[in-house]
């Protein structure tokens, strides 16, 4: 098993494979740059915070723009799990095994062994004291965190986490995005509820979701197993393999 960091631009990848030799630098810069040329023909994909529905296009701007329309949301609130998803079906494609691809701390795994991935919330007492245990039977999957107090991604609620479960992680990214934005109000449980009413909303695109704000949290579908850690991990360092 190898780990790798990969960086191009604002993708920052960090890559847990049984594959040696899998070109996956080349690939992701291939499906970026395919996603560019078409923005620079349609910058409305870009920009819009609404759905956007598009026709003839690489398939990262058909898998981003369909995540948007589930989601509710502008399609580029899916850019890095699609990345993470793409780039996941590519070393499975290859013969990889093991493909765990951490993009931000949005990931796309396939797993032939269970895997910890630990909950960063920010300055919640809750981040790095738990984590969901992945079994690899219920491999490949999106596990995408979006925040309100946390990281560049734009959202407009005041969740320190509100990661979501998906078979996708296109899907998953554009979701946690979309509920996170109603994570709402002056009191943390309010706030919680909020998001959860809009999580049930999306309960068919989703496995579950959990939400903390502060030292409180909530959930909507099934999540995996919560297990105790004791590590203070940071975005971009998430994960065991057991």
């Amino acid at each position: 098993m190898i780990k790798e960091k990969i960086s191009i631009e604002e993708t920052h990848i960090n890559l847990t494979t049984d594959l040696k030799k899998h070109g996956l630098y080349y690939f992701i810069l291939k499906e970026r740059q395919e996603l560019k040329n078409y923005i620079i023909k349609h910058q409305d994909f870009q920009l819009s915070l609404e759905p956007v529905r598009v026709e003839e296009a690489p398939l990262i701007v058909k898998m981003m723009a369909r995540a948007g329309r589930f989601a509710e949301v502008g399609p580029m609130a899916a850019v890095a799990g699609s990345i993470a998803q793409l780039s996941m079906g590519y070393l499975i494609n290859e013969g990889a095994k093991m493909a765990i691809i951490d993009n931000g701390g949005d990931l796309a795994l396939k797993t032939n062994k269970d895997v910890i991935i630990g909950v960063y919330a920010g300055d919640s007492s809750l981040s790095g004291q738990m984590g969901f245990k992945l079994k690899h039977e219920k491999t490949p999957m999106g596990v995408c965190t979006s925040s309100g107090t946390v990281g560049h991604s734009m959202s407009f609620g005041r969740s320190d986490s509100v990661t979501v479960f998906a078979d996708e992680a296109s899907v998953a990214d554009a979701l946690a995005t979309s509920i996170a934005n109603e994570v709402m109000g002056d009191i943390d449980s309010v706030a919680i509820q909020n998001g959860l009413s809009r999580a049930d909303d999306f309960r068919e695109y989703m496995r579950g979701v959990l939400i903390i704000v502060g030292e409180s949290a909530g959930m909507v579908g099934k999540i995996p197993q919560l297990v105790k850690t004791n590590k203070k991990v940071v975005l971009g360092d998430l994960f065991e393999v057991y």
